[in-house]
């Protein structure tokens, strides 16, 4: 397959479109950055790692009925997805109180939540990535009904997916990001990337953060954080 033109760059992706117009390659970069790009730095070998995670959770989602743009791990850094035309939403699940939950609601980090709570935020880095509601969503035509039911239902299935498997390699999935895309055909799949940048990790016993706030907040340690990650799932 051709690597051609780049067609996006994000924080933390490149992405390059194929000779096959169905497909594209992302290609994961180790730049790191954080409070919608103010904070920004490079956390070594992290697009490698990123993309194996991804990949491998990914998969395992695939193997439990949930549909995603994975295709192909062509190389440590790159791998072959399905075009999708992405739902300008950031879908949050928090199954434990952390980050600006706990800040806007006065939460201590890592209280323990009655339910998992579902948020979303309209993917604009000119506006912040406000949050949003449902009602602002259709309003702005942004998704339909039914796209939104699907959106959710797949969400919370996926947290119950995760949580139980890195419970079982002693992780606590504290909350994670996930965003969705469109096929050409108008299904709604997973898209984007599940990795220590887009999850909060915590170790079961010691809580120690594994995931990218050891850079937010300067907690040193961010490459062993990531290869810890990557240790636990392949046992490398």
């Amino acid at each position: 397959m051709e690597k051609l033109e780049q067609v996006y760059e994000g924080k933390a992706k490149k992405v390059f479109k194929t000779d096959d117009p169905e497909l594209y390659i992302v290609d994961y970069k180790d730049d790191a950055t954080a409070f919608n790009g103010l904070k920004k730095g490079t956390i070594s070998g992290k697009g490698v790692i990123n993309n194996r995670v991804s990949n491998f959770m990914m998969k395992m989602l695939e193997s439990k009925g949930v549909p995603t743009h994975l295709v192909e791990e062509i190389s440590p850094r790159e791998t072959i997805v399905r075009r999708v035309k992405i739902v300008p939403l950031e879908v949050i699940i928090r199954n434990k109180a952390a980050g600006s939950f706990s800040k806007r609601y006065g939460v201590p980090e890592g209280t323990e939540l009655a339910s998992p709570v579902l948020e979303y935020s309209y993917k604009n880095d000119a506006l912040g990535d406000p949050m949003i509601n449902d009602s602002h969503i259709l309003a702005l035509r942004i998704a339909s009904k039914e796209d939104l039911e699907t959106i959710s239902s797949m969400a919370l299935k996926i947290n119950d997916i995760m949580k139980e498997y890195f419970a079982g390699v002693g992780i606590e999935l504290i909350d994670f990001k996930l965003e969705f895309g469109r096929t050409g055909d108008g299904k709604i799949i997973l898209a984007d990337e599940i990795s220590p940048d887009t999850c909060r990790f915590w170790d079961i016993k010691t809580h120690e953060k594994l995931d990218k706030d050891r850079f937010r907040r300067d907690l040193g340690n961010v490459e062993g954080a990531y290869q810890e990650i990557l240790k636990r799932l392949f046992g490398e």
